[in-house]
């Protein structure tokens, strides 16, 4: 942990001061601040030296050269949801203020672009046959399609890398060996990829049968055919929280009804609205689960994961929708396909 409070800097400091405060806390900033640690402003070792080039003096108070208008983050903020923003604009360093403005932290970006290690297994499911996106899929399995510059199923497997997890399956049945062979053990990664082979098709979720072990911890379940930008930590948290045995990703999607819809009292007209919109929840194709939760898939048969989460509702076990809000697209269909291509570059480069 940094020790952010060697940043600190009254306003009437001078320029030379705050070199001093830069340089003595190995930070590259000072915090300028007022009454209850307020944030004013921060300097830079930028910010200073376009100072000494627009003539300014170092003896010049310190208020004179920062800059007033800092990105900031507040405290308890998720700020993996903001990496995009701050590589983007380059913001290395982060004040953290409480909701008073006074600073209570200060965040690098190299220790928050750094993944903390996950154990958590994650198996994905690649064993599907594709058959809507035929003929694309005649001659390579649906999650071995390119999007940008690599397949479907390797932007899954780097999103959930660059997060921490490092311990993956791949579920595998058509055209199998075209996966295991672009994938190998996932040393090229520095992550450890085993494969769960399917003789026959086993549904999303019946190829958990073929864990070799039971996991000792909450485990994701992935589908193979879907782009999205999830934070799986925030999925973990509301799990744990919800003390659910199943958690399972929900997108909201609004359905039009492209005609007046009549509501009926027997043959007596209650209401019609025309052309309404529906809001609906729909399963994103991706699961956190209880290693016991593996009891109740059966080995060797078709099973789907509809079929197991009814099985936990039926029991009384909490089954658990973690809404997905970041972008989600699943590849099921040519105009997916094709929209997945444009969205491609501007979310995932």
């Amino acid at each position: 942990m940094n020790d952010w409070r060697q940043t600190l800097l009254e306003p009437e400091r001078t320029v030379r001061e705050a070199i001093a405060c830069i340089d003595r806390s190995a930070l590259q900033i000072a915090l300028v601040v007022g009454p209850q640690q307020r944030l004013l402003g921060t300097v830079t070792d930028g910010d200073v030296r376009r100072a000494i080039l627009r003539g300014s003096s170092l003896d010049a108070p310190v208020s004179e050269v920062m800059n007033k208008a800092p990105t900031v983050a507040q405290a308890g903020e998720d700020l993996r949801t903001r990496l995009p923003e701050f590589r983007t604009r380059q913001i290395h360093r982060i004040p953290i203020v409480d909701a008073a403005g006074s600073v209570v932290g200060l965040q690098l970006l190299e220790e928050l672009a750094a993944p903390q290690q996950r154990d958590n297994c994650v198996v994905l499911m690649a064993g599907g046959l594709g058959a809507r996106l035929r003929p694309l899929t005649d001659e390579c399995p649906k999650p071995m399609l390119r999007i940008g510059e690599r397949p479907i199923l390797e932007t899954i497997l780097l999103g959930f890398i660059e997060q921490g997890f490092h311990d993956f399956y791949i579920s595998i049945n058509y055209m199998g060996e075209m996966v295991r062979s672009h994938f190998g053990d996932g040393s090229r990664w520095g992550v450890r990829i085993r494969y769960l082979e399917e003789d026959q098709r086993l549904g999303t979720a019946g190829a958990l049968s073929l864990l070799p072990a039971r996991p000792q911890l909450p485990f994701f379940v992935m589908n193979g055919d879907i782009l999205a930008k999830v934070n799986y930590q925030a999925m973990l948290d509301f799990h744990a929280h919800a003390g659910a045995s199943a958690s399972v990703g929900v997108r909201q999607i609004t359905h039009a009804i492209p005609y007046g819809v009549v509501r009926l009292d027997g043959h007596k007209l209650v209401d019609i609205v025309e052309k309404p919109q529906e809001k609906l929840f729909v399963s994103a194709g991706i699961y956190l689960l209880a290693p016991q939760v593996l009891d109740l898939v059966p080995g060797g048969s078709y099973f789907d994961m509809p079929t197991l989460l009814q099985a936990l509702v039926g029991r009384g076990e909490l089954t658990a929708g973690f809404p997905i809000h970041e972008y989600w697209l699943d590849i099921g269909r040519m105009e997916d396909y094709a929209r997945a291509h444009e969205d491609f570059g501007m979310t995932f480069q």
